[in-house]
């Protein structure tokens, strides 16, 4: 066999494979390849709720995905992985550990994890450099362009602050 067939061989082996490996859900979407074809930001977050007693969470992170499908990895001062929340427009679930918690929203899972909603499909354009509109909630992307976030939500009560900042 000559070398070019060999190669056009192995290529058309690869191929095969590649086709073959393609995993896809009922719904006929491939949610693997959705997900890494998506945007990624990786960074520090904060939110701080004024409720009584005062809520804090601080953690490392790595999103990535999209609005509708997508994952966001909370990491520890120590490198720990805290937990992964991963979303569809089906379901929400939070891994802790092996520890599977499952919500019918995004927004349920957030609450429950950061201590208030937000606003995922904002988030995702704040991140991006858009500034989108999202009730309750104000945005400053004065910084964006050097990686700094700033959120402030009013409404509904309790008020929150988000901040991210990201790595370059």
């Amino acid at each position: 066999m000559t070398s070019r067939a060999l190669l056009c061989s192995l290529v058309t082996t690869m191929l095969f494979i590649a086709g073959c490996a393609h995993k896809t859900d009922v719904a006929g979407i491939n949610h693997i390849e959705k997900v890494a074809e998506a945007a990624f930001w990786a960074g520090r977050i904060s939110m701080q709720v004024q409720s009584e007693p005062v809520q804090a969470f601080f953690a490392g992170f790595e999103l990535k995905g999209q609005p509708d499908i997508g994952e966001l990895t909370l990491i520890g001062p120590l490198g720990s992985i805290l937990g992964v929340m991963r979303w569809t427009p089906a379901e929400a679930t939070l891994d802790q550990g092996g520890s599977i918690k499952r919500f019918a929203t995004t927004n349920e899972l957030l609450a429950q994890t950061t201590g208030a909603a937000v606003p995922i499909p904002a988030l995702f354009d704040w991140l991006g450099g858009k500034n989108t509109t999202a009730p309750g909630w104000t945005v400053d992307l004065s910084q964006q362009v050097n990686g700094r976030i700033t959120a402030q939500r009013t409404d509904p009560s309790p008020q929150a602050n988000l901040r991210i900042v990201l790595d370059r």
